[in-house]
């Protein structure tokens, strides 16, 4: 008796699995590291928010609608002549008579969340500065009477933009360097190198002394001086990728096409000798931020009528007895560094390869 086959099973294939590139494994291993990619979004949110600070912390209304008349004062603010009162100056939101002017029937004006603005000083206040927190200024004030919150965010917004165009100065001139380095090897690199090692070993900060002396301090002034130094950690590292990456296969048949040495340099040796610093980045932000602060609180940084965390850490220094200026600022530079640091992490993370 023979046995009755049964017929065979279809067994499904599995989905193919569609490949990955090298960037969207990157961004796969970044998003796997969950403080580093909500360290991200955080400080995403804080840049966001100290470059918009005009429009959350002002002494002046965003828009104004006095006696028929519409102003927005944060753009061009109003002799008080304009809206009735005496004088000629900038109007004074803050004055009792605009205030009682606004309040009447059919005026009103949209004020920002804090109405006070980096330098402003509310001289109708009747507490002594600097005063602490209180209803009318959150943070309390500083020594000159000005609101520490607003000077807490113009302050940030000064340090973070500041400490961008630094990283990008310096990484610039800083992959310039060791691409030629690396690359050309030889002479190129012997001559490279002694003229870092003597530039390196110039006084920084004596340097700096010197010119804040002369010349009027501004962030352009520190800008230059600190990007002739900026640059030349991380040229060790893009000259040590381009010394590997040179002698690899595909520059040898970039060479072999007829390419010129830029256009290998350009389009096949950077872009895979970018890791080192993609993953450096975040760090050289944390270098440039504490460089900015610890010059403004040797009194050797930006004017004093621009705010800075450092200025607040020296304020805070000369009265410990008001707390709420010195400890608002070491919690905003701990927090910001602890994100640029945990972003580091997560880059480091994701750029290796060994990492699935």
């Amino acid at each position: 008796m023979s046995a009755v086959l049964d017929p065979p099973v279809a067994v499904a294939a599995p989905p193919a699995t569609i490949p990955m590139s090298p960037n969207q494994r990157a961004w796969a291993r970044f998003k796997r590291n969950r403080i580093g990619f909500v360290s991200l979004w955080v400080f995403i949110v804080m840049l966001v928010v100290a470059t918009g600070a005009e429009l959350i912390s002002n002494d002046r209304p965003i828009v104004a609608h006095i006696n028929g008349q519409w102003y927005a004062p944060m753009f061009s603010n109003p002799a008080e002549t304009e809206l009735g009162g005496d004088y000629t100056t900038p109007t004074d939101w803050k004055d009792p008579f605009i205030t009682e002017l606004i309040a009447k029937p059919d005026n009103w004006a949209f004020i920002t969340l804090n109405p006070h603005s980096a330098n402003s000083v509310d001289y109708f206040d009747p507490s002594l500065p600097p005063s602490p927190p209180s209803a009318s200024n959150w943070l309390g004030t500083d020594p000159k009477g000005r609101d520490m919150l607003a000077r807490l965010l113009y302050g940030f917004r000064v340090s973070i933009w500041f400490a961008l165009a630094l990283t990008v100065t310096g990484t610039m001139i800083g992959i310039a360097a060791g691409a030629l380095q690396g690359y050309f090897g030889g002479k190129v690199d012997l001559l490279l190198q002694r003229f870092i090692e003597i530039w390196g070993s110039v006084p920084e900060l004596l340097l700096l002394i010197i010119f804040a002396s002369i010349f009027e301090p501004s962030l352009l002034l520190l800008l230059v001086l600190l990007s002739l130094w900026g640059w030349m950690g991380l040229s060790d590292y893009v000259r040590a990728e381009f010394l590997r990456n040179r002698g690899l296969e595909y520059v040898k048949a970039g060479r072999a096409l007829g390419l010129s040495n830029l256009q290998i340099i350009w389009r096949h040796v950077l872009p895979n000798s970018m890791t080192p610093v993609i993953t450096f980045l975040p760090f050289r932000m944390s270098a440039a931020i504490l460089a900015l602060t610890s010059l403004d609180f040797l009194g050797l940084g930006v004017p004093s009528t621009v705010p800075s965390l450092g200025e607040l850490l020296k304020l805070g220094k000369d009265n410990l007895d008001a707390w709420w200026i010195i400890f608002p600022t070491f919690v905003l530079l701990v927090v910001t560094m602890l994100l640029l640091t945990f972003i580091g992490d997560a880059l480091r993370d994701a750029f290796d390869t060994r990492k699935s």
